[in-house]
């Protein structure tokens, strides 16, 4: 499992983040744990060769 953290900046359309932000409180999820399981799956979909911790591979914990 994951155990330090890093910070991630981006910039987005106000109007697309208060959808977004909207969006996941309706799922009772916060922005940054929707944001994590979207990088974790882009990762899972296109590491191709690259040998991926346990936690990481399809199947494995989350570490959400």
């Amino acid at each position: 499992m994951e155990k330090r953290t890093a910070r991630l900046t981006l910039l987005i359309d106000p109007q697309k983040k208060q959808i977004f932000e909207e969006i996941c409180a309706a799922n009772d999820l916060t922005p940054s744990q929707v944001v994590r399981r979207m990088i974790r799956q882009y990762i899972i979909e296109n590491a191709g060769n690259r040998e991926l911790p346990e936690w990481l591979k399809p199947g494995g914990r989350s570490g959400d």
